[in-house]
């Protein structure tokens, strides 16, 4: 009878140990869907921005904006290396 009574408790234990372990389980799995969502939100965000960027960034976009403004570019002069970089200059 004292054995039955020790299995049946066990039993009850170890199911009760069980059904927790799933229900963390459970919960863990909606967390991780939770934050894949947030993740591929925030991604197709960042692509739009991308999108963004580019268009505003594209050659023809710029040359209209400088146009529509008429700003007058300047190239730059290009950077001639000194033969002696780092080294004091000889009077």
């Amino acid at each position: 009878m004292l054995k039955l009574l020790l299995c049946i408790l066990s039993t009850a234990v170890v199911a009760v140990i069980v059904l927790q372990l799933r229900q963390q389980h459970v919960n863990l799995n909606y967390q991780v869907n939770r934050l894949h969502n947030q993740l591929e939100s925030k991604q197709a965000e960042l692509w739009q921005q991308q999108i963004q960027i580019a268009i505003y960034t594209a050659p023809n976009a710029i040359a209209r904006t400088v146009g529509e403004h008429s700003l007058t570019l300047v190239a730059p002069k290009p950077v001639i290396p000194e033969r002696n970089a780092g080294l004091p200059v000889r009077p």
